[in-house]
Protein backbone atom coordinates (compact mmCIF):
# COMPACT_ATOMS: atom_id res chain seq x y z
CA UNK A 1 0.00 0.00 0.00
CA UNK A 2 1.47 4.02 -1.05
CA UNK A 3 2.16 5.97 2.14
CA UNK A 4 -0.92 7.72 0.55
CA UNK A 5 -2.96 5.20 0.41
CA UNK A 6 -2.09 4.28 4.32
CA UNK A 7 -2.53 7.73 5.20
CA UNK A 8 -5.89 8.56 3.72
CA UNK A 9 -7.05 4.93 5.19
CA UNK A 10 -5.98 5.68 8.32
CA UNK A 11 -7.58 9.40 8.66
CA UNK A 12 -10.86 7.61 7.59
CA UNK A 13 -11.09 4.98 10.38
CA UNK A 14 -9.91 7.73 12.57
CA UNK A 15 -12.70 10.26 11.43
CA UNK A 16 -14.72 7.16 12.13
CA UNK A 17 -13.94 6.72 15.63
CA UNK A 18 -13.94 10.53 16.24
CA UNK A 19 -17.53 10.74 14.75
CA UNK A 20 -19.31 8.72 17.64
CA UNK A 21 -17.95 10.70 20.51
CA UNK A 22 -20.43 13.03 21.94
CA UNK A 23 -20.45 16.64 22.47
CA UNK A 24 -20.90 15.86 26.18
CA UNK A 25 -18.21 13.24 26.37
CA UNK A 26 -15.74 16.17 24.51
CA UNK A 27 -15.89 17.76 27.02
CA UNK A 28 -14.41 15.36 29.92
CA UNK A 29 -10.93 14.19 29.36
CA UNK A 30 -9.85 10.85 28.69
CA UNK A 31 -7.66 10.34 31.14
CA UNK A 32 -7.33 11.49 34.77
CA UNK A 33 -5.38 14.27 34.64
CA UNK A 34 -5.17 15.10 30.91
CA UNK A 35 -6.55 17.24 28.36
CA UNK A 36 -10.42 17.51 27.62
CA UNK A 37 -11.15 15.35 24.31
CA UNK A 38 -12.06 18.46 22.74
CA UNK A 39 -8.30 19.49 23.65
CA UNK A 40 -7.02 15.99 22.82
CA UNK A 41 -8.45 16.34 19.03
CA UNK A 42 -7.01 19.70 19.08
CA UNK A 43 -3.69 18.88 19.65
CA UNK A 44 -4.01 16.83 17.04
CA UNK A 45 -5.57 19.25 14.85
CA UNK A 46 -1.71 21.49 15.76
CA UNK A 47 -0.18 18.45 15.15
CA UNK A 48 -1.47 18.13 11.47
CA UNK A 49 -0.71 21.96 11.15
CA UNK A 50 2.58 21.38 12.55
CA UNK A 51 3.34 18.43 10.70
CA UNK A 52 1.65 19.56 7.06
CA UNK A 53 4.67 22.54 6.68
CA UNK A 54 6.96 20.13 7.58
CA UNK A 55 6.16 17.37 5.08
CA UNK A 56 5.86 19.92 2.51
CA UNK A 57 8.96 21.29 3.05
CA UNK A 58 11.20 18.29 3.19
CA UNK A 59 9.58 16.85 -0.04
CA UNK A 60 10.24 20.62 -1.50
CA UNK A 61 13.75 20.85 -0.02
CA UNK A 62 15.18 16.96 0.67
CA UNK A 63 15.17 17.85 4.11
CA UNK A 64 14.04 19.37 6.78
CA UNK A 65 15.23 20.50 10.24
CA UNK A 66 13.27 22.39 12.47
CA UNK A 67 12.00 23.17 16.20
CA UNK A 68 9.30 21.37 18.10
CA UNK A 69 6.44 22.86 19.01
CA UNK A 70 5.11 24.16 22.67
CA UNK A 71 2.18 21.80 22.14
CA UNK A 72 0.27 22.64 25.51
CA UNK A 73 0.42 26.72 24.45
CA UNK A 74 -1.13 25.52 21.33
CA UNK A 75 -3.76 24.29 22.78
CA UNK A 76 -4.61 26.61 25.21
CA UNK A 77 -3.86 29.77 22.64
CA UNK A 78 -6.55 28.08 20.04
CA UNK A 79 -9.19 27.52 23.16
CA UNK A 80 -10.21 23.96 21.82
CA UNK A 81 -11.80 23.94 25.59
CA UNK A 82 -14.48 26.19 24.66
CA UNK A 83 -15.27 25.25 21.07
CA UNK A 84 -18.01 22.45 19.77
CA UNK A 85 -16.64 19.50 19.22
CA UNK A 86 -18.11 18.84 15.53
CA UNK A 87 -15.87 22.04 14.61
CA UNK A 88 -13.09 21.01 15.81
CA UNK A 89 -13.41 17.89 14.27
CA UNK A 90 -14.12 19.13 10.96
CA UNK A 91 -11.22 21.42 11.03
CA UNK A 92 -9.26 18.44 11.71
CA UNK A 93 -10.84 16.33 8.73
CA UNK A 94 -10.07 19.43 6.70
CA UNK A 95 -6.24 20.09 7.39
CA UNK A 96 -6.17 16.08 7.31
CA UNK A 97 -7.76 15.49 3.67
CA UNK A 98 -5.53 18.86 2.36
CA UNK A 99 -2.28 16.88 3.79
CA UNK A 100 -3.47 13.45 2.04
CA UNK A 101 -3.24 15.73 -1.14
CA UNK A 102 0.30 16.86 -0.54
CA UNK A 103 1.52 13.18 0.58
CA UNK A 104 -0.41 11.72 -2.51
CA UNK A 105 1.78 14.20 -4.80
CA UNK A 106 5.11 13.83 -2.98
CA UNK A 107 7.15 11.64 -5.82
CA UNK A 108 8.38 8.47 -4.56
CA UNK A 109 11.90 9.51 -4.47
CA UNK A 110 11.68 12.43 -1.81
CA UNK A 111 10.43 10.11 0.48
CA UNK A 112 13.29 9.30 1.62
CA UNK A 113 14.26 13.06 2.46
CA UNK A 114 15.48 13.59 6.18
CA UNK A 115 13.30 15.26 8.55
CA UNK A 116 14.96 16.45 11.89
CA UNK A 117 12.94 18.18 14.85
CA UNK A 118 14.56 19.50 17.90
CA UNK A 119 17.08 17.52 18.97
CA UNK A 120 15.55 13.80 17.89
CA UNK A 121 17.14 11.63 15.25
CA UNK A 122 16.68 12.13 12.07
CA UNK A 123 14.41 10.11 10.10
CA UNK A 124 12.95 9.53 6.55
CA UNK A 125 10.11 11.63 5.02
CA UNK A 126 8.15 8.21 4.80
CA UNK A 127 8.97 7.10 8.56
CA UNK A 128 8.01 10.55 9.47
CA UNK A 129 4.69 9.98 7.70
CA UNK A 130 4.32 6.92 9.57
CA UNK A 131 5.28 8.68 12.98
CA UNK A 132 2.72 10.52 12.61
CA UNK A 133 -0.10 8.29 11.40
CA UNK A 134 1.04 5.73 14.59
CA UNK A 135 1.22 9.16 16.88
CA UNK A 136 -2.83 10.12 15.55
CA UNK A 137 -3.89 6.46 16.12
CA UNK A 138 -2.54 6.34 19.86
CA UNK A 139 -4.73 9.39 20.69
CA UNK A 140 -8.07 8.47 19.15
CA UNK A 141 -7.83 5.38 20.76
CA UNK A 142 -7.12 6.94 24.00
CA UNK A 143 -9.77 9.17 23.30
CA UNK A 144 -12.52 6.57 22.38
CA UNK A 145 -11.28 4.03 24.77
CA UNK A 146 -14.17 4.39 27.12
CA UNK A 147 -17.11 4.31 24.35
Amino acid sequence: MSVAAKFKTAIAAAEKSLSAITEELASQPARTGGWLRKEELGHLLDSAQNNHQRIALAAINCEYAGPEYAQNAWVDLHGYRTMEWAEILAFWKMRNQMLHRVIANIPEERLSSWVRIGDSPAMTLSAWIDDYLHHMADHVTQMTTAL
